[in-house]
This record gives structure tokens, C-alpha cells and sequence, in this order.
């Protein structure tokens, strides 16, 4: 094993022990076996140990999503996302806490996380099932998501509903969903949104890029103005 290895195996088991979701450096040199030179040489200061830890603590997650085959429904996919993401915070709360909630510049896991999210609705609205922009609806997601996650790890006792989290995602999904059948004052909204992710999927030659540029925004703006 490698020094840097040796130091974050040291960092992430006295984050997964801690009663408040941190430690200090010099326990981590301490139960590493090396010096603070050798730390901050290899993690820049404690700031940057943290992040690299929740990077390795969030690996087999994200190596679960990314080999995770879409299935014929985006839909059910989302529905399925929240709920392993809420899994994966009650299963290792200190690694949650720290990523969500205890740095100031998320860590390349919290990057992929969303890039995962807005993939699959991406695919909703090539499905007609979005009306909302992607990126506003992984936002939406993202936060709600995250929201409850926290709350339910920190303060327990005050979510006793075990079915608070599917409460929270259907009312989410609701706001961000059209029906398959949609509403005449969710089409407009919604068939903007569709095309425009089928235009980021596969842009017709015919456009420039600057023309392909000029439709998505002119699509964002009926997404924005239709979805009131």
C-alpha cells in the first residue's frame, strides 16, 4: 500500500468512527504512521483530505450508477435513484454529512452524483416525460434529495414516517413531470423540453452551431414562460 493510500484509509476509518463527522489531522497521521509533512504534500491541508475521502467513500456508489443499465423507463429510473441515494446516506452518514454539508467546494463525487441525475433527465424529457429544463429539474431533484437525506441522518427523531422520503420525491416529481397524457397547459412547456434534448442528443446537420445555439435558447425561453 502506498503512502497516500495508507493515509486515506487512515482519514476515511476515523471519519466513519467519528461521533461528529470529522478528525484531525494529527490523528490521522497518528493512526497512518507518518508525519504532517507527508500529509499535506500528498492533500494540499485538511480541506483537501476530506474531499479525497468522500471521493473514496462515494467510489463503490458511483461505480454502481455508472454500471447501472438504463432501464425502458427513465421514469422509474429517477424514482429508483432517490431512493439509493437516501439508502446510501442512512448506510454511511459520515461520509454524507461531510460531502453535503462540511465543505465549501463540493467534492468531484457531489459533481458526478449531479452529472448521473441529469443524465436520467436528460432522458425524460427525450421521453416527453420532463417540463422543465434538465438542469432546473436536476437542481430541483439534487436539493430536495440531498434535503431530506441530511434531515433524516441528523435528526431522526423528528422523521419517524418511514415513508417521508417517497412523500417528499412524489411531491418533487410532480413538479417536474408531465403526464403521459399532458395537461394543454403543460404541452407547450413540455414539447420545448423534448426537443431540446433530442437537439443536445443529435443536433440536425442542416444547423450551424450557432443556429443549434439560438433554438435551445429560444426553447428555454417557452420551457420557462409555457411551464408557469
Amino acid at each position: 500500500m502506498d503512502l497516500r493510500t495508507r493515509i486515506l484509509e487512515a482519514a476515511a476509518d476515523l471519519l466513519s468512527r467519528s461521533a461528529e463527522a470529522d478528525f484531525s489531522t494529527r490523528a490521522v497521521c497518528e493512526a497512518a504512521g507518518v508525519g504532517a509533512p507527508a500529509l499535506y504534500r500528498h492533500f494540499g491541508d485538511k480541506e483537501g483530505l476530506l474531499a479525497a475521502v468522500v471521493d473514496h467513500g462515494f467510489e463503490a456508489y458511483l461505480a454502481g450508477k455508472r454500471a447501472a443499465k438504463p432501464s425502458g423507463d427513465p421514469v422509474r429510473d429517477l424514482r429508483e435513484g432517490w431512493d439509493n441515494h437516501v439508502a446510501f446516506a442512512l448506510d454511511h452518514p459520515n461520509y454524507y454529512r461531510v460531502m453535503y454539508a462540511g465543505l465549501p467546494t463540493p467534492p468531484g463525487a457531489a459533481a458526478e452524483a449531479h452529472d448521473l441525475l441529469l443524465a436520467v433527465l436528460e432522458r425524460c424529457a427525450a421521453a416527453g416525460r420532463l417540463k422543465l429544463a434538465p438542469s432546473l429539474a436536476a437542481q430541483m431533484v439534487m436539493a430536495a434529495n440531498a434535503g431530506v437525506a441530511l434531515s433524516l441522518i441528523t435528526r431522526p427523531a423528528h422523521y419517524p414516517d418511514p415513508g417521508f422520503s417517497a412523500r417528499v420525491r412524489e411531491s418533487v416529481l410532480a413538479g417536474i413531470l408531465a403526464e403521459e397524457r399532458a395537461d394543454p397547459d403543460d404541452a407547450v412547456a413540455t414539447t420545448a423540453t423534448t426537443l431540446g434534448a433530442l437537439l443536445r442528443k443529435t443536433a440536425p446537420a442542416e444547423l450551424s452551431a450557432a443556429e443549434a445555439t439560438l433554438l435551445q435558447e429560444w426553447l428555454a425561453r417557452l420551457t420557462i414562460h409555457s411551464g408557469r
